[in-house]
């Protein structure tokens, strides 16, 4: 005998006005999205997770928050600025007016039929039970006024694309760090829920001045990743070389994404087409491994960081010279050898990490449980570096919290 179907907890949205994704804290169809009962299982999930004590903390800290705000619609902000913009929407700085939060609001407008804005709701449902120290906090989503609003913790250092700008290249201790959160945050989303990123790139690893680094802008809801696929074109200079060409691609995928984003970070420049000998000659320095450790403990630019300076291409839409038409990069991509850091500017494990990523064929490439053992990652995982102090150094921002 069949069970009843339980009601979703989801008031869908009608063609006018603004109505709410879900509950603030609602969790595996767990009905009792008030009161302590919700909290209880969320606290419950998180003890399933490695986490240290202050990694515990913020997250009961945050899923508290969460409780306090609820429901959400558009007349609850006040607009306080704009973040960034991109994937087919705006990302503002906003203000919840009762409760004085501070939040990250994602606008994104799609000219679809009721039906498919309200599938893409649902969907977006499950970033409720995304609950981990490496992705970034999600308050709700809702329709209002012929846009989907995606509301989120606010990471006061911003994303790491913005980050490279000010810092010209992120120096390779910083970057050890976040490889290890982008690794911690991917394995979380394929565990724990079974979901691959989709679109791993610089623009969506964020970091705080707390020092946390975490992703955001994952496919967790495929039709909106439907009804974006034609808005927008630079996240493809992405894309793994599989998915480029239209077969399979799985988790690795993803892999690909995050190697081509660390050397970019690495380097200071997209690199493909990869950069000539000049190039790297006035990039970097003679003591360049020595300069790295420096740069992530004082926030100082690294030498050779003026980006407007190098001469290879950068992905469409970006600010750097002349950029290669989409059609010839992502040839490039599929049929050219694939990037590497230069050698002797690098750490060996670092180069190493990178080559075992970036292999064109995803069943030659490492996967997120070989990178988690590399020794990059495990000598990453227990390095000194302050990256709080490093952001607010380079960003020239105070602590918030």
């Amino acid at each position: 005998m069949s069970k009843p179907r339980k009601r979703p907890d989801l008031r869908l949205p009608s063609t006018s006005g603004s109505e709410q994704l879900g509950s603030a804290a609602g969790l595996d169809g767990d009905k009792s999205n008030t009161g302590t009962a919700s909290l209880e299982a969320l606290q419950q999930k998180l003890k399933e997770l490695d986490l240290n004590d202050q990694q515990r903390e913020r997250l009961e800290s945050f899923l508290t928050q969460k409780q306090q705000v609820g429901e959400l619609c558009a007349e609850d902000f006040e607009k306080l600025g704009e973040l960034g913009a991109g994937n087919g929407g705006v990302v503002l700085k906003v203000r919840h007016s009762k409760l004085g939060l501070v939040m990250a609001r994602k606008l994104i407008h799609l000219e679809i039929k009721p039906a498919v804005r309200n599938q893409i709701i649902r969907e977006l449902k499950v970033l409720h039970e995304c609950n981990s120290p490496f992705i970034v906090g999600f308050y709700g989503a809702f329709y209002s006024d012929g846009e989907i609003s995606i509301c989120m913790e606010y990471m006061d250092g911003g994303s790491l694309d913005l980050i490279l700008k000010k810092a010209g290249r992120i120096p390779e201790q910083i970057l050890g760090k976040v490889t290890v959160a982008v690794l911690k945050g991917l394995s979380y989303l394929r565990e724990k829920h079974q979901i691959m990123h989709r679109d791993v790139k610089p623009s969506n690893i964020l970091v705080n001045s707390r020092g946390e680094i975490k992703i955001c802008d994952f496919g967790v809801s495929g039709q909106l990743i439907d009804s974006m696929a034609n808005s927008f074109v630079g996240t493809r200079s992405y894309m793994s070389p599989e998915r480029l060409q239209g077969t399979h691609y799985s988790v690795q995928s993803d892999i690909w994404s995050m190697g081509l984003s660390l050397v970019e970070m690495a380097i200071g420049r997209y690199p493909i087409p990869p950069p000539d000998p000049k190039d790297l000659a006035s990039i970097f320095g003679e003591d360049v491994l020595e300069e790295h450790k420096e740069a992530s403990k004082t926030g100082k630019p690294l030498k050779g960081s003026n980006r407007n300076s190098f001469s290879f291409p950068t992905p469409p839409g970006s600010d750097g010279p002349r950029p290669m038409a989409i059609f010839e990069l992502l040839d490039f991509i599929v049929n050219e050898p694939p990037p590497m850091l230069p050698k002797g500017k690098f750490s060996e494990e670092f180069i190493d990490f990178v080559d075992k990523c970036l292999k064109k064929n995803p069943s030659d490439r490492a996967d997120l449980s070989s990178l988690m053992v590399h020794p990059f990652v495990t000598r990453s995982e227990t390095e000194d570096v302050d990256i709080g102090h490093w952001v607010c150094k380079v960003m020239k921002t105070n602590s918030e919290t």
